[in-house]
């Protein structure tokens, strides 16, 4: 996967150059995001390995099956992508334009993990703490593991935030023991 990362992102980079300066970072998201999904299709997935389907022929289907609203500059880069062997790597591209663009317009997303659903009222709470540490808006993502036993666990890119008891009863029992 990293090695995919490694080659999606300098492509991702430039796209997203290309949308700020244009101010279209929606657009190009949305238009990236519809054309990762085409080229995850299976059907569509043979065809990028066929050596009978020419680039151009590839860069036409991926680019009307997305219907991308980028005109020009779009079809441009799904030729170049497609020139380069490359339409395969458009899910990667895709994600690492939207940390670029969450970066820009500064939003976090944030995965609270708890041993019990969160109701809204909690949420609030949690959402109006964190862009407060982050100094971000923070966009929440709720998972519930009974095996917390209660409390939470919050990431966000490399911050964890561990608050679950299942963690304080391991650390309480390490020191007991040690």
């Amino acid at each position: 996967m990293a090695d995919r990362l490694t080659i999606a992102r300098p492509y991702a980079r430039a796209a997203f150059e290309e949308a700020r300066k244009n101010g279209g970072l929606a657009p190009w998201s949305q238009a990236l995001q519809a054309a990762a999904l085409v080229v995850k299709d299976p059907r569509v997935a043979t065809l990028l390995d066929d050596p009978r389907v020419t680039p151009e022929e590839l860069a036409r289907l991926v680019d009307d099956i997305a219907a991308a609203p980028l005109g020009e500059q779009g079809a441009n880069f799904v030729r170049t992508l497609a020139d380069n062997h490359r339409l395969g790597y458009l899910p990667e591209i895709a994600e690492l334009f939207g940390t670029f663009k969450d970066d820009a317009e500064g939003v976090a997303d944030v995965t609270v993990t708890s041993a019990a659903a969160l109701d809204q009222a909690h949420r609030e709470r949690i959402v109006a703490a964190l862009e407060r540490r982050l100094k971000r808006k923070v966009r929440l993502h709720c998972e519930t593991d009974p095996a917390l036993i209660g409390g939470a666990i919050l990431r966000s890119g490399d911050l964890v935030i561990d608050g679950s008891l299942r963690t304080r009863l391991n650390r309480i029992a390490y020191e007991l023991t040690a």
